[in-house]
This record gives C-alpha cells, sequence and structure tokens, in this order.
C-alpha cells in the first residue's frame, strides 16, 4: 500500500509533489510552484514564488494570499503545461472555485480532489464533475457512514423558518458559520425576511462571489448604528473560529444555532452551548465520497484529511487498492 516509486505524485516534507512538473498540490511550506485547489487558509497558503488556481477561484485566492501574488490562473477543464506534465481544473462542488487537479505525465493521471463536495450541488459553487484517472488522491473528512446529508433545501428552509420564530419571539438570531463558503451558500439561499448582518471575515468575500453572479442579499455591518435594526428581528452570521462580536451583547436576547456537517451527530449537538443545529456542509458525505471514488474509475484510491484509516479500509474491503496519506490539513468539516 501507498505511493509507488513509478507515482508522478509523490509525498514529500512540503506536500504532494509532482517532479515532472516541479510544483506541489496544496503545499504546507513556502514552494517554487504551488497548484491549489481551493482558497481555504488550510490549502493555500502565503510565500509561495508562484501560483497556479482555477479561474473562477484567482480573486479569492489573491484575498488569501495577497493580492499582488504571482498567480495563473485557468478555466475549469484547459489544459496547460507546467514543466513535462499537463495540468487541469476540474469543479469539486465545495466553494466557488474550488478545483480538483488533473496531472497526466509519463502515461499516467492522477488526480487530486482537494475539498469536494460530490453530494449536493448549490448555488455558490461549481458543481461536482467526475474526472477519470488512475490514482485518485480523495479528502475524507466525513468517511464515516452515518454522515448522511439531508437535503439542502430542507436544511436551509428550517434555518428560516427558525429566522421567522425568532422574530416573533422578539430574539436576534446569531448563527456561527465558516467565513469562505459556508457564509454565502447560506445567504444565497436565503429569502431575507429582515435585516442580516455579516460580521468578521466572511464580509471580504461577498463582493468577490457577487461578482462571480452568485445572487447575494444586502447585508449590514454589525455598528452602534444598525444595531436598533437588528435586534430582536435580525440574522446575523459570525465566524465559528472568531471570538464573539463585543456589540452581540447589546441585541439580546439571542437564539444560537450553528450550520455544519458535524451536526450531524446528536451528541455534537447536545455538546454545544446553542439552540438548534443544521446539518449543512460544503464536504461530501459518506455517499458523495463513494461516488467521486466509483465515478474517477481509479483502481488505486489514496484517501487524505479526515477519516483516512477507516475510509481507505472500507475500499480496500470494496476492492480498491486503496492507502491513508498523511497530511498537515485539518479536517474542519464547514
Amino acid at each position: 500500500m501507498g505511493f509507488k516509486k513509478s507515482d508522478i505524485l509523490q509525498l514529500t516534507s512540503e506536500g504532494l509533489y509532482c517532479a515532472a512538473g516541479g510544483f506541489h498540490v496544496d503545499p504546507w511550506r513556502p514552494v517554487e510552484r504551488a497548484v491549489i485547489t481551493h482558497a481555504h487558509a488550510d490549502h493555500a497558503r502565503a510565500g509561495m514564488r508562484s501560483y497556479f488556481c482555477a479561474a473562477s477561484g484567482e480573486a479569492l485566492l489573491r484575498e488569501r494570499v495577497g493580492r499582488e501574488a504571482p498567480i495563473q490562473s485557468h478555466g475549469f477543464a484547459e489544459s496547460f503545461e507546467v514543466g513535462s506534465a499537463r495540468v487541469s481544473f476540474h469543479p469539486a462542488g465545495h466553494i466557488l472555485g474550488s478545483a480538483q487537479v488533473r496531472v497526466e505525465a509519463d502515461g499516467q493521471v492522477v488526480v487530486v480532489t482537494g475539498d469536494h463536495n460530490a453530494t449536493h450541488a448549490h448555488e455558490a459553487a461549481e458543481a461536482f464533475e467526475p474526472v477519470a484517472c488512475d490514482l485518485l488522491i480523495t479528502e475524507s473528512t466525513f468517511g464515516l457512514p452515518i454522515y448522511q446529508w439531508p437535503a439542502p433545501h430542507v436544511v436551509l428552509a428550517a434555518i428560516q423558518e427558525w429566522w421567522a420564530a425568532n422574530r416573533e419571539r422578539g430574539l436576534t438570531s446569531v448563527l456561527p458559520c465558516y467565513p469562505l463558503g459556508k457564509t454565502q451558500r447560506i445567504l444565497a439561499g436565503l429569502e431575507p425576511e429582515g435585516p442580516i448582518a455579516v460580521v468578521g471575515s466572511g464580509r471580504a468575500f461577498l463582493t468577490l462571489y457577487a461578482e462571480r453572479g452568485v445572487r447575494l442579499p444586502p447585508v449590514l455591518d454589525l455598528t452602534e448604528e444598525t444595531v436598533p435594526d437588528l435586534k430582536g428581528s435580525g440574522l446575523v452570521l459570525i465566524s465559528f473560529a472568531g471570538s464573539e462580536p463585543k456589540l452581540l451583547s447589546r441585541l439580546r436576547p439571542l437564539s444560537w444555532g450553528a450550520a455544519s456537517g458535524w451536526m450531524q451527530i446528536r451528541g455534537v449537538r447536545r455538546g454545544r452551548d446553542f439552540d438548534r443545529g443544521f446539518v449543512l456542509s460544503d464536504h461530501s458525505d459518506w455517499g458523495g465520497l463513494l461516488r467521486s471514488v466509483r465515478e474517477s474509475g481509479a483502481r488505486r484510491i489514496g484517501v487524505t484529511h479526515g477519516q483516512t484509516a477507516i475510509f481507505s479500509r472500507y475500499l480496500r474491503e470494496q476492492g480498491w487498492d486503496a492507502f491513508p496519506v498523511a497530511t498537515h490539513f485539518e479536517a474542519a468539516g464547514h
């Protein structure tokens, strides 16, 4: 099990490396050439000498690593040469501009999925497309059978109903969610029936999504001036990881929600300090992971970023040559 010496991708101390192209995919440390799957901070890091990414994710990547960074972007399915390798980007369905990386060299084809969502398409990302390959390197954040996502429109309707019920009770609704991807997805899926505020780093990406044609409602900043508008009727989206905004205390009483794939687990819902949990993830669930493997046609599967041991063992039991791939990425599960 594991990488073979003949594989065109190898695992190094900087991450996955293609010697034929002289580049790394989502490297962990500064390198000469970085091919980036998407603009989340654990996959897109500053300090690379040059970057390659999908065209629809370029603005997000610049926001992440620096607006003057040397970035070369390409449309989906557009093949280009890096060294003696041919590379192309294909939709991963995770966030806007998220891409699977197809690498062809020495008669081999390898695909690195990055984070992907092969379960449900949505308005704030290009829909996942399977890519044929010999070796697939797939994420496995939610690589357990328990993770089976409900239909997104049902979840968004539940968020809408929760917000409406809170308004009737004079409560301000507060929904922590991931700033890049989840925030924009929720906004795109809601019908605003009251004021909405976005607090923190998620605001920086709103214009970039709108410029790519994603329909988003008007949002407010959380300021002294907007407190009267939001109090008792508004929806406030904040970062899961950020500190609680000081002005939230002025919006009390509050009702807290949470939107994440981890809400699938009853113990997680009960153990967190919020009133409602909504199962909404930008990653593939168990069925989506299996779909990505089956439709790739690959017989060898490298499993990374999440439930690597369990998912790779299951794949081996089903007849695939599957093996865990160590990573520095965190299985954030946004």
